[in-house]
């Protein structure tokens, strides 16, 4: 379905209350369209209809003008570089964006991101890179802290099994 016929539908969703749908169509249209700003616009009033101020800021951070207190929510939620960059939905270079700010605003995540993984990265190789520095630190921590459970449980119960053997 065309893009223009996607958002007259998009509207006439909106009109009948089904917000869910709407919202739907439009992330199908930021997939399919990702340098078309018209959709990434239209996705960050329906998150503001939902009150998420996050998600409204992750659509609309790319224009110049966007809500700080929406970007500032969204650079929050989505703290780390790479995080951000996948929220962002965005494929190809800096060099298809719709307005110099846009670009200007890519290739700034796109350097924090190549900062982050200590190597450089691109839109297109994003789906490359597993997690992220911050997901894979935690992944690490809850995987050190599991295996230091079991094994605190297994002393302890042949401590236990060896007393009571003891004294029987």
């Amino acid at each position: 379905m065309a893009l223009n016929d996607t958002l007259a539908r998009v509207d006439a969703d909106l009109a009948a209350g089904r917000i869910p749908v709407a919202r739907q169509r439009l992330r199908g249209l930021v997939s399919s369209y990702p340098h078309e700003p018209a959709p990434r616009r239209r996705l960050a009033e329906v998150y503001r209809l939902y009150g998420d101020p996050a998600e409204a800021g992750r659509w609309k951070y790319l224009e110049e003008d966007r809500s700080p207190e929406e970007t500032a929510a969204f650079e929050e939620r989505y703290a780390n570089a790479v995080r951000r960059m996948r929220a962002m939905a965005w494929r190809g270079t800096e060099s298809d964006a719709p307005t110099p700010f846009a670009a200007g605003q890519l290739a700034a995540v796109r350097e924090a991101a190549s900062e982050t993984l200590g190597r450089p990265v691109t839109w297109d190789g994003l789906a490359e890179v597993k997690g992220d520095a911050r997901e894979s630190g935690r992944l690490a921590d809850a995987l050190a802290g599991g295996g230091c459970l079991v094994l605190t449980v297994v002393f302890v119960g042949i401590w236990v099994y060896g007393l009571v053997a003891l004294f029987d």
